[in-house]
């Protein structure tokens, strides 16, 4: 048994510790109960509640919880629309939310679904610098959706990952050194403009 300060009082009958507990007017708590002997405490038992807690709420007020936002498109949307749902996905995704981007189909527009996944290519290669494709685009029924997660932070600087950039295009060849031919004589020299 061990007393409110931390102390061990040795090896007791449990009524002689529940005794010894309500002497100082405190709880008596089984710690350990597969030890041999059990080892029992003598703590104040709301208190430790209390604590308990306050340390579980703390730390769930740092924690982040990510939430799924969804935006909606439609396959006749208009590029500035299109521009402003871009921006609102970049900024839940810069923010740490993920997001799920839908384009509905109604009606006729079901027959050009390929205005629709065209859509949905040009918005996953706009986002690709803030976000990663978790989903890939799928048809479900008449909508057309994917799930789009924010990039992992790397190391300190807690900047997103960036794609890395394409390699330099390679210069045009040189012409190799050797005899240049004369102008052709069939072709008549231009005049000199005065």
């Amino acid at each position: 048994m061990i007393d409110d300060e931390g102390k061990q009082l040795g090896i007791m009958p449990p009524f002689e510790a529940l005794k010894v507990a309500r002497g100082k007017g405190l709880d008596l708590v089984e710690v350990s109960p597969t030890a041999a002997p059990p080892v029992c405490r003598i703590i104040n038992y709301g208190k430790f509640l209390y604590q308990l807690n306050k340390r579980q709420h703390e730390a769930r007020k740092h924690q982040k919880s990510i939430e799924l936002k969804e935006v909606k498109f439609r396959p006749r949307t208009g590029d500035h629309d299109f521009e402003v749902k871009r921006n609102k996905i970049l900024q839940f995704l810069q923010d740490g939310d993920k997001v799920k981007a839908t384009i509905m189909f109604r009606g006729r527009e079901m027959a050009h679904r390929d205005l629709g996944w065209k859509m949905m290519q040009r918005l996953v290669e706009d986002v690709a610098e803030v976000g990663l494709l978790e989903t890939r685009p799928k048809q479900e029924g008449p909508n057309l959706s994917a799930v789009i997660a924010p990039k992992k932070p790397t190391g300190k600087g807690g900047q997103p990952q960036r794609p890395a950039s394409p390699p330099p295009t390679p210069a045009p060849p040189k012409p190799a050194a050797g005899p240049v031919a004369a102008p052709s004589a069939a072709l008549p020299a231009e005049p000199a403009k005065s």
